[in-house]
């Protein structure tokens, strides 16, 4: 792991030992982001996942407020996003639950908490449609955290970054496997990952390209080589409305 991945963990299991859960929470009624990405495919449209994002370790970070957050993503839903990713990690990338809850208060279409997940209490405080889980994180565990997300109604989307994640990932339940195209040992991000791995993966799992996706040729690169969808923040952010809107009609 990159040096500010080993960071991000290291705050991430101070701010999980705060957490207080005492009773299991009720199952989540989840929108159902697969049929929405199948409904896009068969109008020959790209299903993009648009993300909410503040910053990251690599950009600058901008203020997002709860308010924002709910405007933001009420753009990319007009502009056809099939989902709205949220990033809660508040340290790197300058998310927040509060953030979270404001986009799926004021959207009709499914919403992708977006973590490092490495506790079962983080599922449980979770409101949300999707989870990501990152394979290469969590490791033995990975199957325990798709079936306890599953039991709590959330869908996990289960993030890979080289072929032996992926044959963890494909023994779990997962329904949706996210590939992404950034190595955490370098964070240098190569778009042919996703070119290399979609062989491997089964017809009946959906498969998500993550990173790299910076215009309409890229996002058609991904889907050309077999992606279902591709989940997009960065090159987004700028013009969500407009930039969202772009990747959705890029075939």
């Amino acid at each position: 792991m990159h040096r500010v991945i080993d960071e991000i963990l290291e705050l991430t299991r101070r701010r999980v030992a705060d957490i207080r859960t005492t009773d299991v929470p009720e199952k989540i009624e989840r929108r159902d982001v697969i049929q929405l990405i199948r409904s896009r495919k068969q109008e020959n449209k790209i299903p993009v996942i648009s993300e909410v994002k503040p910053g990251s370790p690599t950009i600058a970070k901008r203020d997002i407020t709860p308010d924002d957050a709910a405007r933001i993503a009420r753009e990319m839903e007009a502009a056809g996003a099939v989902a709205i990713s949220v990033l809660t990690e508040p340290d790197f990338f300058y998310g927040s639950l509060e953030n979270l809850s404001a986009v799926r208060r004021s959207v009709t279409i499914p919403v992708l908490r977006k973590d490092f997940i490495i506790d079962y209490k983080q599922i449980y405080e979770t409101e949300s449609d999707l989870i990501l889980l990152i394979a290469g994180i969590l490791g033995e565990d990975l199957c325990r955290f798709v079936d306890l997300s599953l039991a709590r109604g959330l869908e996990p989307l289960v993030e890979v970054h080289n072929e032996t994640e992926l044959v963890d990932a494909l023994d779990t339940k997962t329904r949706i496997i996210g590939i992404n195209n950034r190595d955490l040992s370098t964070l240098t991000i190569d778009l042919s990952t996703t070119e290399r791995m979609i062989p491997m993966i089964p017809d009946d799992r959906i498969v998500i390209g993550e990173s790299g996706v910076r215009n309409s040729a890229d996002a058609a690169r991904v889907i050309n080589a077999g992606a279902d969808a591709i989940l997009v923040g960065t090159a987004i952010m700028d013009a969500p409305f407009e930039r969202t809107k772009e990747l959705v009609g890029a075939l």
